[in-house]
């Protein structure tokens, strides 16, 4: 899959493609669907190239960045989900005010005709483009109308509720990995480099690797959960307890963590190595016990259940 960071990446020599167009945050089963459609479309006017405009950072982080959402992925993330999923080229617009100022016909004719010579545009229903989002999807196919693309917009209804990012953050936040997981078609992700914690974990007999929350991230909220980590430098995949939150047993600290305790493993060394943290379901809420011997009994009961629940 070929990466353009700008319009000014897009070979002159392109060829006639598909577009479609969002920002892809966390490339959900939504976000599936259309991609899909616009590999469906491309076979039928027979053009071999379908192309992704996606933005960073996400428009609202530019112009509302009080409201800025949580990402459920980074840009690296999204480019491997885009290309899982059969795209053929992603291109990353950095999105700014001068580009928050264009009209609704200065992107497509930018973006769509001049640099992507699109024969299609496959677009979310919703979709909505240009200065102060004037663009929809009737004015797409009226200028397509004119400049000889069609355009495609697909509902994305997925079940009782809409599949989007919204909703996935929404489970997210109040630990509903298995509905995030719905919604996504696969389950909820994170990446990070294993740190030197306080390691009260090994004292009490359940290292953990220790991954700093992002704060620009979507993560769970505080809890345990059972699922898996998985090194990046060999592929191996563990299955794991995971704690999210700041250890309230021990007064807390500031900053959110995710330690995992790899099942029945106490000789994994992991510092500075990177890793996928994987969850799979919630199994209780963050709890600050009054001692260590009722927290240690809770450990016993949080992995037998892991366990179980990853057999």
């Amino acid at each position: 899959m070929q990466t353009w960071a700008s319009l000014d990446d897009v070979p002159a020599d392109l060829g006639p493609t598909v577009v479609t167009i969002g920002n892809f945050d966390g490339v959900h089963l939504g976000h599936r669907h259309v991609l899909s459609q616009a590999r469906e479309t491309a076979a039928a006017v027979g053009v071999e190239t379908v192309v992704v405009v996606t933005f960073d950072p996400h428009p609202i982080a530019v112009l509302r960045p009080e409201h800025a959402p949580p990402a459920l992925t980074d840009m690296a993330a999204r480019a491997r989900l885009l290309e899982e999923a059969g795209v053929d080229a992603v291109l990353v617009m950095r999105f700014d005010l001068e580009i928050a100022s264009w009209s609704p016909q200065d992107f497509i004719d930018r973006v769509i005709v001049d640099a992507l010579g699109a024969r299609a545009v496959v677009v979310g229903a919703n979709f909505r483009f240009g200065n102060r989002a004037a663009g929809d999807v009737p004015l797409l196919r009226e200028v397509g109308a004119e400049r000889g693309f069609v355009v495609e917009g697909i509902a994305l209804d997925g079940g009782p509720e809409v599949w989007s990012s919204t909703y996935i953050r929404g489970r997210l936040a109040v630990g509903d990995v298995a509905g995030a997981a719905d919604a996504l078609g696969r389950h909820f992700s994170l990446r990070g480099v294993v740190v030197k914690g306080d390691q009260r974990g090994r004292e009490l007999g359940y290292p953990t690797a220790n991954v700093p929350a992002p704060a620009s991230a979507a993560v769970p909220e505080d809890g345990v959960y059972a699922g898996r980590l998985t090194r990046l430098d060999t592929g191996e995949t563990f299955p794991a307890a995971i704690s999210v939150g700041t250890n309230p047993t021990f007064d807390g600290e500031r900053a959110r963590r995710v330690e995992s305790y790899v099942l029945d493993r106490d000789d994994l060394d992991l510092y500075g190595v990177e890793v996928e943290v994987t969850f799979v379901e919630r199994l209780r809420g963050m709890v600050k016990f009054e001692g260590i011997e009722a927290l240690v009994e809770t450990m016993h009961d949080d992995v037998r259940r892991a366990r179980e629940i990853l057999a």
